[in-house]
């Protein structure tokens, strides 16, 4: 395993704290997961509009990420990262002690997202800067991979505790736990070293006419993933009664599935190409939206059921292809600095769309109907693939 990392991670960085440093967040991130969206149904009472409305507020912070890194401009992407750490500390500590009043688990939520969204950007741009020619894709696997078994060890933590616990839903204690690996977490990341990154630039976003397909493709990627991520819980616990246990069930095989498959998948963006995987990965997409909307009318509820748990678990593992864009954006790229405020861009733009998904997704469910929401993202999906298809691979890149 150590072999395989120096092959891809050059020699001079401190990729081990990058990586101890995601597994312990993906640790505490898998706790959080793991019970987060029942507390927010069971305990906090939101309904689909509510909780669309309360994702408004947790990716906002992906929209205002221009302003919050223009305001550390000085900072390099490891300072950043650091920021990130010591932010979402801050939010999941105070998700520990707050009552569950739907603005205050707001608020928490909202806190916790700031940092986490300052850690998306940076925690791809400094897994690129670390690698070796030609390995980004598999830099962004291991990224990935790091992220999927901490994230697995928090959802086997969640389901072994409810199964021991029986009816007892301790939520307070899960997030003081989570809140407890991040501060860990967080002082593995302070031993990442900012000596060696290039980063000159006093600029964190970079806006150029070459990069207009990578923003169209994070735009789409923005819609689909907050599809599924605020909704395709709710559509298991809301619809088909799916307790905690069931959705840690599913975050942990998710997890495990994620863990094996990301270096791999970030093998074939480096040998396939990434305009290949990124057509792939939302073909599949569309087969899952519909039976996400309609498996109910197709198959009798408990097989239903069953096809929706399958679909959750292949759209966290599509999801990986995302990594593709970062590599397209690294190809295209003239130098390091900006490669790494593209991405930060990126993160951005992609929330432009999110922030009205999240907004308006639980108003056309409850209006409009489930299916109707699955349908929209199935057509996005399809844009998604279209466009991809555009793309040219292989174009020469300046040297900086």
């Amino acid at each position: 395993m150590f072999d395989q990392l120096k092959s891809v991670y050059k020699e001079d960085t401190r990729y081990k704290n990058l990586l101890l440093a995601i597994v312990l967040t993906g640790l505490a991130y898998g706790i959080y997961k793991g019970v987060i969206d029942n507390y927010l149904a069971e305990v906090v009472g939101m309904s689909p509009f509510s909780k669309g409305v309360s994702e408004f507020f947790r990716e906002l912070p992906g929209l205002l990420l221009v302003g919050i890194l223009a305001v550390f401009y000085t900072f390099s992407a490891e300072k950043l990262y650091k920021l990130g750490a010591v932010i979402m500390v801050a939010g999941m500590t105070l998700q520990a002690v707050i009552p569950p009043v739907t603005g205050l688990v707001v608020l928490a939520t909202f806190l916790y997202s700031i940092g986490d969204h300052i850690q998306l950007g940076m925690k791809s741009a400094i897994s690129l800067q670390y690698s070796k020619e030609g390995k980004g894709g598999q830099a962004l696997g291991y990224n990935s991979a790091s992220n999927q078994v901490g994230s697995l060890l928090g959802y086997l933590v969640i389901w072994i505790s409810l199964s021991l616990l029986g009816s007892q839903r301790p939520y307070k204690a899960f997030f003081a736990v989570s809140a407890v690996l991040m501060v860990i977490a967080m002082f593995s990341s302070f031993g990442l070293d900012s000596s060696t990154s290039q980063d000159k630039s006093k600029s964190r976003f970079y806006f150029d006419k070459k990069y207009s397909k990578f923003y169209m493709l994070e735009i789409f990627y923005g819609a689909r993933k907050q599809v599924f991520f605020t909704f395709g819980p709710y559509v298991l616990i809301l619809f088909y009664g799916a307790d905690a246990k069931v959705i840690t069930a599913l975050h942990a095989i998710s997890a495990v599935a994620c863990f094996f498959l990301a270096p791999l998948v970030g093998k074939l963006i480096d040998r396939a190409g990434y305009r290949i995987v990124m057509i792939m990965d939302t073909v599949i997409l569309v087969g899952v939206c519909l039976c996400y909307g309609y498996a109910h009318k197709i198959f009798p509820m408990n097989v239903a059921f069953i096809v929706c748990c399958i679909n959750y678990l292949l759209d966290s593992v599509i999801s990986l292809a995302s990594m593709a864009s970062n590599v397209y954006v690294q190809d295209i790229s003239d130098n390091q600095e900006e490669m790494r405020a593209t991405i930060s861009t990126g993160v951005s733009v992609n929330h432009l769309i999110t922030i009205l998904i999240a907004l308006f997704g639980g108003w056309i469910w409850e209006t409009l109907g489930m299916e109707t929401l699955f349908i929209l993202s199935a057509v996005l999906g399809l844009c998604n693939s279209a466009y991809a298809a555009t793309i040219k691979t292989g174009r020469p890149k300046k040297k900086a």
